[in-house]
């Protein structure tokens, strides 16, 4: 078989002869030029023989040339703003909060990369029941407390507590209810220590954000658009689009299998659809944006049906869509808030970066602590991410820590490790020669696999960027990565001649820098040294 083979069955109906004589009768035709060396028919197959020398001139010098930006297309006239994150305030933000984020940094670094302009933005929760709730409890039972260190952490624990009492004495859920009436109706003391909480909850987010680079141009509030929703609603009840039952505001969408849409509480109270009306308004007419998505998990499915066709009813017909993923799990079930259940993310990253310090300070007993935990934080956030980006975004994760942190296998400290490798043998003495590559000689089967690997790079950018998926782009730098590791065994690429080995290093300087962009796309850091 030849590096490329294409069947021709599927021409045989077609052509109506058998598909061995298709494939000769092409073989024929086709006369080899660039970087096809050779063809050759095998059968039903047609082989293709790629030109090694021409191959790694072209793919060589393209990654040269373009360095960090190999594998980037030109900008295109289409504005996207990209929402994600979107944490609640009074809540903790735990490490499955992580995976929504992880996507959401490496969905705009894809979209960045393959021409778009991206506005990324953030869209917090800082008003609702859970905030109602959380602020209840405080008051009730810990308002005389000293507080601790870290007070986003602080109402966390206290939210949970909150809908433990709820739910073990119904008459608590009414004094909740009661508090978020008073917060809508700007009550001075609720509405004192809500912005109190709040910023508490902000500054622990803002750090989390900085740890994990999450960036954005916008972060938009419920706050801020709860009463431009109500409004909206209050216009739709006027049009006779909503309608009112048992004292709520509802929008009727059975006539499209998506059963009644609840806008507005019975009691006056808004709902997380109340707020999503106005947002999705200011979007697109403060902002010109010609497409938006929204990444949030796949359990909201069924409600953004209903209010993407709310939208449509209402006129709006603006390109808006939902990016779905699944929910990450521990060992015993899916964690929640209000079940207390969690793994914070600041413990959990703690805790992997104190094993990963540990084996780093085994491999480098002369590093300094400073560089051991500066190395120990990037292989960290590597194996974390990429741990949550390495499958579809339709598979449910059950975090593994021993294996998201192992530098053998599917993993990011792997792909890390294997910069690290390279960039070991790029910073010996005899690395560095005087002779020019002489691309000719780099005819061992592993080089050839190297370079058509190099060359498809582009093309897995372009694939995972129209399906707003990374696992592609996550299989492809492993399956580079394990190429090179094969490589390196086998191929003594500073014993060669100095013509080869020019050659080799060459090779392995653009497979570095392969690596270095597609972990960059997916949000993630390697070492110089690990």
């Amino acid at each position: 078989m030849g590096d490329f083979a294409v069947p021709c069955f599927y021409l045989t109906k077609l052509l109506r002869i058998s598909p061995n004589q298709i494939a000769q009768e092409l073989k024929d035709k086709i006369r080899p030029h660039g970087a096809i060396k050779s063809v050759q028919n095998l059968g039903p197959y047609l082989n293709f023989f790629i030109d090694s020398k021409f191959l790694a001139q072209k793919v060589i010098s393209e990654v040269e040339k373009k360095s960090a930006k190999y594998g980037s297309h030109k900008p295109v006239d289409t504005k996207v703003m990209l929402e994600y994150s979107g944490p609640n305030t009074h809540k903790e933000f735990h490490i499955g909060h992580l995976r929504n984020n992880a996507l959401g940094i490496s969905l705009v670094n894809l979209l960045r990369f393959s021409g778009r302009k991206v506005i990324p933005v953030n869209y917090i929760g800082d008003i609702g029941a859970h905030v109602a709730k959380c602020l209840w409890a405080y008051d009730k039972f810990h308002k005389d407390e000293e507080l601790p260190e870290n007070k986003g952490k602080y109402l966390g624990a206290i939210y949970t507590e909150a809908v433990q009492r709820i739910e073990a004495d119904e008459f608590l859920a009414k004094e909740a209810a009661e508090v978020q009436q008073k917060l809508e109706a700007g009550d001075k003391y609720w509405t004192k220590l809500w912005k109190q909480t709040r910023q508490w909850s902000l500054d622990e987010l803002n750090e989390v954000y900085k740890t994990i680079g999450a960036k954005f141009d916008k972060i938009f509030y419920e706050s801020e658009v709860e009463k431009p929703g109500k409004k909206i609603v209050e216009e739709l009840l006027e049009k006779g689009v909503a309608e009112k039952s048992e004292g709520a505001v509802i929008i009727d969408l059975e006539k499209y299998n998506l059963k009644k849409f609840l806008l507005l509480k019975s009691d006056g109270s808004s709902l997380y659809s109340t707020k999503e009306l106005a947002l999705a308004k200011l979007k697109f007419e403060k902002y010109k944006v010609d497409e938006s998505y929204v990444v949030v998990d796949t359990r909201q499915s069924f409600y953004l049906q209903q209010f993407f066709k709310t939208l449509q009813i209402m006129g709006f017909d603006k390109k808006i869509a939902h990016i779905p993923y699944e929910f990450v799990t521990l060992k015993d079930g899916a964690m929640a808030s209000r079940k207390g259940n969690v793994v914070p993310f600041e413990d959990f990253l703690d805790e992997v970066i104190k094993v990963i310090s540990e084996e780093t300070r085994k491999r480098h007993a002369d590093w300094p602590n400073d560089e051991v935990s500066s190395t120990a934080k990037k292989v960290a956030l590597g194996a974390i991410k990429f741990y949550m980006l390495r499958v579809g975004n339709n598979s449910v994760i059950t975090f593994d820590l021993e294996e998201a942190r192992s530098y053998d296998g599917f993993t990011g400290p792997y792909l890390q490790y294997t910069v690290s490798r390279i960039n070991s043998v790029l910073n010996k003495p005899e690395a560095k020669t005087g002779k020019k590559p002489d691309f000719s000689l780099l005819t061992d089967l592993l080089e050839k696999k190297l370079l058509t690997g190099l060359a498809r790079f582009p093309e897995v950018v372009v694939e995972a960027t129209k399906e707003l998926d990374p696992s592609s782009l996550a299989k492809y730098l492993f399956d580079l990565a394990k190429d090179f590791s094969s490589y390196y065994q086998a191929v003594p690429i500073l014993a060669s001649s100095e013509e080869l080995k020019s050659s080799r290093l060459v090779l392995a300087k653009s497979v570095r820098q392969v690596l270095i962009n597609g972990l960059g796309l997916l949000g993630i850091e390697a070492p110089e040294k690990m």
